[in-house]
């Protein structure tokens, strides 16, 4: 069974939009990986359509209604995985990170709830035991653009997505590392040349050069992962 993603959405007509191109379009064409959209507008209860309300307590804004976004998730658990998990892209959430994007590439597939507005009545959430997960520290307007991501991270280490599986092994954060630098012909362009070591030949050399670029990359530019790296 290929891995299935699951995507509750105000805007279905947004995917598979970049999904749809590169490595991930080309494993979704071969069948690798599927998709499927969920318009929660569709659940709406009334002739309106209408699928939010104000919140209780006041406030600015309008937050999604656990009636709808209950139905809606009631049309799209039977087809899941018994394995699937489900998550709100929500800014409160746990950080995305490369391990967990591998943890899921290991399962059968995910469901991706996209709020929009200030967000999903916290009574669904809790019902329905879905894990909130964010990108980062910033503000979306909706959780569609963090699915996209979400489903390229994972879909990525699928296999048969990538040509070469033992890229994932030097990438970024696979090592608990930021990649050492690239290069690729000319030798030289605007007076600046490739090491030496990357042209000798010597697979020790060059990785043991990697390896020092890794590190001394990590060191300068995300202190907080050097420090983890150092530790273990």
């Amino acid at each position: 069974m290929p891995f299935h993603a699951h995507i509750l959405t105000l805007f279905p007509d947004m995917f598979p939009g970049a999904l749809g191109h590169s490595l991930a379009g080309k494993a979704l064409e071969k069948g690798l990986w599927q998709l499927s959209t969920y318009d929660i507008r569709d659940y709406a209860l009334d002739k309106h359509r209408t699928v939010d309300d104000t919140p209780y307590g006041g406030g600015a804004g309008m937050v999604l209604k656990p009636d709808v976004v209950a139905a809606a998730l009631d049309s799209a658990i039977p087809a899941l995985p018994a394995n699937a998990h489900r998550v709100y892209l929500s800014p409160r959430g746990k950080r995305f990170s490369q391990s967990l994007a591998e943890s899921w590439a290991k399962t059968d597939g995910i469901l991706l709830l996209c709020g929009r507005y200030e967000g999903v009545d916290q009574r669904v959430l809790d019902a329905y035991e879905i894990r909130e997960v964010s990108l980062g520290d910033y503000i979306l307007a909706g959780g569609e653009l963090a699915a996209m991501v979400v489903c390229e991270a994972v879909t990525r280490l699928l296999p048969g997505v990538v040509g070469q599986p033992e890229t994932h092994a030097e990438e970024s954060f696979s090592a608990g590392l930021l990649e050492y630098p690239h290069y690729t012909k000319p030798p030289e362009w605007n007076n600046r040349l490739v090491p030496d070591v990357l042209r000798g030949g010597n697979h020790a050399a060059i990785a043991a050069w990697r390896l020092r670029e890794a590190q001394e990359l990590t060191k300068r530019r995300r202190p907080d992962l050097w420090e983890k790296y150092s530790a273990n």
